[in-house]
């Protein structure tokens, strides 16, 4: 969308743009110099910022401001008599000139909620399809950023495997339960998940710090009776907390939760979060949530401790609730992935007849969305 016009505003300070949807959009000079896409600003090769702020002259003003031909915004800045031109649509996908959300618990437009209805729409991929398609692995990625969940079927039925689906978006995480881990029955187990106990709705590993940004489970063999997988949007969750009991989620998001983890020789993990995390303009970013490894709470003032528990168990009543979960049963070859730092899973206890092998391992998001952002651009330019 090209720019239809441009003019000086505050003294230089900065300048303003206007759109053919009559729309206008302000950008300040210091703004416009530290991101200007020039060579001597932006390496041509990795387009990392070449200049740090103090390059920036802190008196830098906007003399000159137009619309090209082309419909792109040329800026003169002085005093460096510094020419840049910056396109209408890197722009309009960086325009900061707008409204800005600020009630505690918003997510971005990339992410839907969800409850137990949405068992029907999980997304499903074959992982031949995905591990040859591009096209078909940037869907499925797709549906991970904007659910925080999804299905693959079809996996190769042999250990490790599942470490080939997270080299198609990203690495695999190590920790002290290695590579890759395997989920089955133990005598002294180290961990609760070891057992055919039913296991709560949780996220992984809220002892580490950051958290796994997410986890895959493979079968490798399921013959018992029980044992079906369950997975609740956390973020449904905390939103339908705040919508009830609006102080209980200030609660949970206002005094960090301890955690921690002391179950291997060598290895004492520990964490201090809230279990609703929000970013510094109230975005909702990360649930912790795992009474496995709640340890003492120690950061709630001896007033707020009674309602904090209250809050608590209003939070586990929620994810508790059936009308929250998707519910499905996992054979030898299917496979499923969480956002560890949104969406919970469970089980259902299992007979001690037969056989359940599944094996996990975790990867962090930054994978998964740079993967997905690559492909995305791809397409982008195989379309025009």
């Amino acid at each position: 969308m090209p720019l239809i016009a441009a003019e000086i505003i505050d003294d230089g300070e900065a300048a303003a743009v206007r759109w053919p949807d009559g729309r206008t959009s302000r950008f300040h000079a210091l703004w416009l110099r530290d991101n200007a896409p020039d060579a001597e600003t932006r390496s041509p090769v990795n387009g990392q910022r070449l200049i740090t702020v103090l390059d920036i002259q802190p008196q830098t003003r906007i003399a000159a401001a137009r619309v090209t031909a082309s419909g792109d915004l040329e800026v003169l800045f002085e005093p460096e008599g510094k020419t840049i031109t910056y396109a209408a649509q890197w722009l309009a996908a960086n325009a900061y000139d707008r409204p800005h959300r600020r009630d505690a618990g918003w997510v971005g437009e990339a992410i839907e909620t969800w409850d137990g209805h949405f068992g029907s729409r999980t997304a499903r991929a074959r992982f031949d399809d995905i591990a040859r398609d591009r096209t078909a692995l940037a869907t499925w990625l797709g549906a991970v950023r904007r659910y925080g969940f999804a299905l693959i079927e079809a996996m190769p039925i042999e250990p490790g495997a599942l470490t080939r689906l997270v080299d198609l978006f990203g690495h695999v995480r190590e920790t002290n339960y290695g590579r890759s881990f395997d989920v089955r029955a133990e005598v002294n187990p180290s961990n609760l998940a070891y057992t055919n106990l039913a296991l709560q709705a949780h996220t992984d590993n809220p002892y580490r710090d950051p958290v796994p940004g997410l986890q895959i489970l493979a079968c490798l063999e399921s013959s018992v009776a029980g044992g079906e997988s369950i997975v609740v949007d956390g973020f449904a969750a905390a939103l339908r907390l705040k919508a009830e009991a609006p102080a209980d989620f200030d609660l949970l998001a206002h005094y960090p939760a301890r955690f921690e983890y002391a179950g291997s020789a060598g290895v004492r993990l520990q964490s201090k979060r809230a279990m609703i995390e929000l970013g510094p303009d109230g975005e909702l970013i990360t649930i912790r949530f795992n009474n496995r490894s709640m340890a003492a709470l120690t950061d709630i003032p001896y007033g707020e401790m009674t309602a904090y528990y209250g809050a608590y168990r209003r939070l586990a009543e929620i994810i508790e609730d059936p009308a929250m979960a998707v519910t499905f049963r996992l054979e030898a070859g299917d496979a499923f992935i969480v956002d560890n730092t949104r969406v919970l899973h469970a089980r259902k206890a299992f007979s001690g007849g037969g056989r359940r092998w599944l094996q996990g391992c975790y990867a962090d998001r930054d994978g998964l969305v740079s993967t997905l952002a690559a492909i995305e651009a791809e397409m982008k330019m195989a379309a025009e």
